[in-house]
């Protein structure tokens, strides 16, 4: 084999080399962003759930607590900004403020013996801590997909790859303070 046709077949292989490297990288990130989505969109689904518990916790607490009318007006007015958001940051805020007013809700019901004893109400009680649970277990699951996908963007080489592709990191979410995870759909 002459020199010049060695000389194009090794810079055939490196092309080649490069090009299934960047394919495998881009795949990679690929594959962790959506792994992140998936995460976030439980976060989602545990909201909805919530939501949905909300209107019979209101209606039990109703029943008992007549005079806490603007206690509850606010936690069905937050309920319906939650599940009426068009982003996921506002429906991320709206569940922090719905948070609040929920709690306002458990502790009208300390007033109320009765209230306390009545087994919807206790069983709403316990499903609605339990969908916290999960929502808090969603965002630790989300937190560790986030990371994975953060870290492969800092790593060389990759970073180069990352930066011409504009991949930016996505930010983590806190325990009560819940941020755009800065997943853009």
């Amino acid at each position: 084999m002459d020199g010049a046709v060695i000389v194009k077949v090794v810079i055939m292989a490196l092309i080649l080399v490069l090009v299934i490297v960047t394919i495998c990288t881009c795949n990679k990130f690929m594959v962790l962003k959506t792994r992140a989505e998936n995460q976030a969109s439980q976060i989602d689904i545990q909201l909805a759930r919530r939501a949905d518990l909300i209107p019979n916790l209101v209606e039990i607490v109703k029943g008992y607590a007549k005079h806490e009318k603007e206690t509850l007006m606010t936690v069905v007015e937050l309920r319906n900004r939650m599940t009426l958001a068009d982003t996921r940051n506002e429906r991320f805020e709206a569940n922090e403020a719905l948070n609040r007013a929920s709690r306002k809700v458990f502790a009208v019901a300390e007033q109320y013996p009765e209230l306390k004893a009545n087994t919807n109400f206790l069983q709403l009680q316990t499903e609605l801590s339990e969908t916290e649970d999960r929502v808090s277990k969603a965002r630790q699951f989300y937190n560790d997909a986030a990371t994975k996908y953060n870290i492969e963007l800092q790593m060389f080489p990759k970073l180069i790859l990352a930066k011409i592709f504009h991949l930016s990191k996505l930010s983590l979410l806190e325990f009560g303070k819940m941020e755009n995870p800065g997943i853009h759909f």
